[in-house]
């Protein structure tokens, strides 16, 4: 299973292809879009999801409510290209309007595309560059996750998310009893944090933030729970299911870092506190004491929850500007300004989920199949009732 996708943040729409969904896999848009909810959801969100009311279209891929097996194209609209129709339109400018294109970018915002992108594209208006590298780019990236929560969802595989900490500020009581405990309380908080008392000063420290023209970052959290034993492999470095994880999770925008259960906490800890237990009984098979290693052993998965934190730094478009230089005129400027979130960790965290989840997916499929969900169901129930018994 892979997927592509295509857009720009104030272009006509996104658009979304994913190949490899296995066929007859009941499928609604709503399962989409309940998703891109989420996603514009959160404290600390800007202007701009007041204007995108985000809702997907099936153009492929699906018919009657199932999957066919062919590739299936979803797309976004933009419902603000149409303010933007002349600044992004696909028509070429006279010599005259080019010397006179609106919102042309020449000051680069630290901490962005902007500028490393256009001297590799070789773009003096930024604007090609900031387009695409946009997080409204994570729209799209949410479709394909969403199609992948359901597929591992047909499979009886559950994910969720929390956020852990905001502008410093640390969730201290972040325990669930289960998944559906950790989904329902984190879908009633304004910034999915489990701790009430670290909430309120999350939004204290967005609010302080916003009102200093600046921006904050955090720490957020996914859980996968279901997941069979042996996804991934040990024999080659790019079949590591792990590490296909942290990539996925570090080319979100604005992501620094990613930890696998205690992750950095493993390097001040002797290894007899690091390590997880090998216990089996009869119901459930060979299971893990613990679970520090984030349900991973050697680039595969154990059975136990898979386990994932990332690193959010803040937004770097700031509505006080740090100094920049003007391409142009090689002169100091304060960077540009777009419209933009003083904090976006808890619609990072949703962002988080769907592209863990869709890596998750492809492991399950490239391990029990892809063409039909009645088969797959069958490849899955026979390892559990064979790894159960090893």
């Amino acid at each position: 299973m892979r997927y592509l996708t295509a857009g720009e943040s104030h272009g006509p729409q996104q658009t979304t292809i994913v190949e490899g969904v296995p066929a007859n896999m009941e499928l609604l848009e709503e399962d989409i879009n309940k998703e891109l909810r989420r996603r514009q959801g959160g404290y600390g969100r800007g202007r701009r999801m007041q204007i995108e009311k985000d809702k997907v279209q099936f153009l492929s891929g699906v018919r009657h409510g199932k999957t066919t097996g062919a590739p299936i194209t979803m797309v976004v609209e933009n419902n603000d290209f149409k303010s933007w129709e002349q600044i992004m339109g696909s028509e070429p400018l006279t010599a005259e309007e080019e010397k006179n294109v609106k919102r042309k970018i020449s000051r680069p915002r630290p901490g962005h595309a902007d500028l490393n992108g256009a001297i590799k594209y070789g773009h003096r208006d930024m604007r090609n560059v900031l387009e695409r590298s946009s997080a409204r780019e994570t729209t799209a990236r949410v479709c394909a996750g969403a199609l992948a929560k359901k597929v591992l969802k047909t499979f009886g595989i559950e994910v969720g998310g929390q956020v852990l900490e905001i502008g410093g500020i640390k969730s201290e009581d972040h325990d669930y009893q289960d998944i559906h405990d950790l989904k329902e309380r984190t879908e009633a908080s304004p910034v999915r944090c489990l701790d009430k008392s670290a909430e309120e000063k999350m939004m204290q420290a967005i609010d302080d933030a916003k009102q200093n023209g600046d921006s904050i970052g955090g720490v957020v959290q996914t859980v996968i729970t279901g997941v069979p034993t042996g996804m991934g492999s040990h024999v080659q470095y790019d079949r590591k299911l792990d590490s296909k994880i942290a990539g996925a999770v570090m080319s979100i925008n604005a992501f620094k870092g990613v930890e696998v259960g205690i992750g950095f906490d493993a390097a001040s800890n002797p290894g007899s506190q690091v390590h997880d237990e090998i216990a089996w009984d009869k119901e459930q098979g060979y299971y893990r004491k613990s679970n520090n290693l984030g349900g991973f052993e050697g680039g595969m998965t154990t059975g136990m929850p898979v386990i994932i934190q990332g690193v959010m730094k803040p937004i770097p478009t700031l509505y006080k500007p740090l100094q920049s230089v003007d391409i142009e005129s090689k002169e100091p400027f304060n960077a540009s300004i777009e419209r933009s979130d003083s904090c976006a960790v808890p619609a990072a965290s949703v962002v988080m989920e769907n592209v863990i989840a869709f890596e998750v997916a492809k492991g399950l499929l490239d391990m029990f199949g892809s063409d039909r969900v009645d088969a797959i169901e069958q490849n899955i129930t026979e390892h559990v009732r064979w790894a159960r018994e090893f």
